[in-house]
């Protein structure tokens, strides 16, 4: 049996290029989330999941449940987890500038509104490893760097956490100038929030 479907690419806020989709038919309407990452209200704003005044009737939500989990019961907003870092940023890195900052983010994608906002915040650029993935994101592109000589890292190595432990972050930079780096390490990760339920 054939049908006609309509299929509507919405943002999924995950990651640059992230999306959900939303079918549409003369058996009913599906969104199908995979990861998403919404702001509350952001939804009531997608004109595309609307009709007229109100939200389109959906007769089946296929769920991303990663965090669907009563040991999940708070995370904290986007904002919110940018504005922790952001102040320890900030604070670690105005003591001088052999105080650098190593963001140990684990996935390839996914930390891009970090990046940015951190370097608009603080005028310092995020240093990576290949500027390849962001070519087609000029708004990410001028936050990011290959030069290892800035204050905020994101570079990885196959073993990141065997790097840091030798005070040497994972591009293999210790020291500027002769003057030997202090660095911290930020993982940014939604884990946490299950693991200290307390």
């Amino acid at each position: 049996q054939k049908e006609d479907i309509e299929v509507t690419l919405l943002p999924a806020g995950h990651c640059p290029g992230s999306v959900m989709f939303l079918f549409e038919g003369e058996n009913g309407t599906v969104l199908y989330t995979g990861d998403f990452r919404l702001a509350k209200g952001e939804a009531a704003r997608m004109e595309l999941l609307h009709s007229g005044t109100r939200v389109k009737d959906i007769q089946s939500v296929y769920l991303d449940t990663t965090f669907c989990d009563p040991k999940f019961y708070h995370i904290p907003s986007r904002e919110e987890c940018l504005n922790g870092i952001l102040e320890l940023v900030r604070s670690w890195t105005s003591l001088s500038r052999y105080h650098v900052v190593w963001l140990n983010c684990k996935a390839a994608y996914g930390y891009e509104y970090l990046f940015i906002n951190l370097s608009e915040e603080l005028g310092i650029k995020v240093h990576v490893n290949k500027l390849d993935m962001f070519r087609n994101m000029p708004e990410i592109l001028y936050h990011v760097t290959t030069n290892r000589h800035t204050q905020i890292h994101a570079c990885r190595h196959p073993r990141d956490d065997d790097c840091f432990r030798g005070n040497r972050l994972p591009c293999g930079m210790t020291c500027q100038n002769g003057t030997p780096l202090h660095i911290i390490s930020i993982k940014p990760s939604t884990m946490w929030f299950g693991e200290r339920i307390k």
